[in-house]
């Protein structure tokens, strides 16, 4: 069975999709879909765009998921593939829900760029962190974070990427000692990440309330596939759950590793990543050793896919 999986904020690049706009029609008209949805050109942001103005949350959301889109409906004129399941890392969450029919990519591309600004405004600049804590199980890293959140300041597992890669957010005193802790309890690395803001943690509950009265305008199709779930790591095809689903991930640790544990023990023995990057493939690569892993973002990979 086959999983496609898109890629979340971070993967994005300057010229990322301009590959297929050039080449294809299909690719192309995304973008011009997207440039007509949001009324500013975004096509010419994510080809020579400034890497700085492309990885602002408001920018790199949309941008993301236009390019994934555009990568997606290539793959799908050129090949006969038809996903069982979809998933997305946060972001690519919403892009899994344009990929099985579920969301319009207007609507999609819209709601993502509110996504962004509401989760930049919910908390100023300097308040909250996010750091990457390498070679220590989550559990242990749920405990560390336990340890810390006290006086008003919290800390959580934000990202679940990998067994032994945990990504922590919170309010910035409490990451630093939540990362000193580490460092004394067996941690390879701790990595603070160059982030504008705490996401998915508890501090990004203004931005999850606003984006709830975004999401009560957006009409939810039937999906053509299930999605599993990032703050689950469970199927979900039931549309009707999907607003209160998304609501809920911005507040909530992005479940990666589960999730694709998950699409596992549904019989997935076959991912593709489809979008910039191949920062997904790697991750599930990390957590299963018997899949294979192909990501498509350029011509150059089709032919890698058509024969896997």
């Amino acid at each position: 069975m086959l999983a496609f999986v898109f890629p979340g904020q971070g993967s994005q690049y300057v010229g990322m999709g301009k590959e297929l706009y050039n080449d294809f029609a299909v690719a192309k008209n995304i973008f011009e879909e997207a440039n007509d949805s949001l009324g500013f050109d975004l096509a010419a942001l994510c080809f020579e765009g400034e890497q700085s103005e492309l990885s602002l949350t408001a920018n790199a959301q949309p941008a993301l998921l236009t390019t994934s889109i555009a990568c997606l409906m290539v793959l799908k004129s050129e090949t006969p593939l038809i996903p069982n399941f979809v998933a997305g890392h946060s972001l690519g969450e919403y892009t899994a829900l344009v990929a099985n029919g579920a969301l319009s990519l207007s609507d999609a591309v819209k709601t993502v760029r509110k996504r962004g600004e509401f989760m930049q405004e919910a908390v100023p600049v300097g308040i909250g962190a996010m750091a990457a804590v390498l070679g220590l199980d989550k559990e242990k890293v749920e405990d560390i974070c336990n340890r810390v959140s006290k006086n008003g300041l919290i800390a959580s597992p934000a990202n679940l990427n990998a067994p032994g890669q945990t990504v922590i957010s919170g309010n910035t005193q409490a990451i630093e000692e939540a990362s000193s802790i580490a460092k004394t309890e067996g941690v390879k690395r701790v990595v603070p990440l160059d982030v504008s803001a705490p996401f998915h943690c508890a501090l990004m509950e203004p931005a999850a309330q606003r984006l709830s009265e975004v999401l009560n305008e957006v009409n939810i199709r039937e999906m053509d596939s299930p999605i599993v779930v990032n703050c689950t790591a469970s199927v979900n095809n039931d549309s009707s759950k999907v607003k209160e689903l998304l609501v809920s991930q911005v507040t909530s640790p992005v479940r990666w590793y589960e999730s694709v544990e998950t699409l596992k023990n549904q019989g997935c023995n076959n991912f593709i990543e489809i979008g910039p990057k191949n920062v997904l493939s790697g991750l599930i690569k990390r957590t299963l050793s018997d899949v294979t892993v192909n990501n498509f973002e350029k011509i150059s990979q089709l032919e890698s896919i058509n024969n896997g």
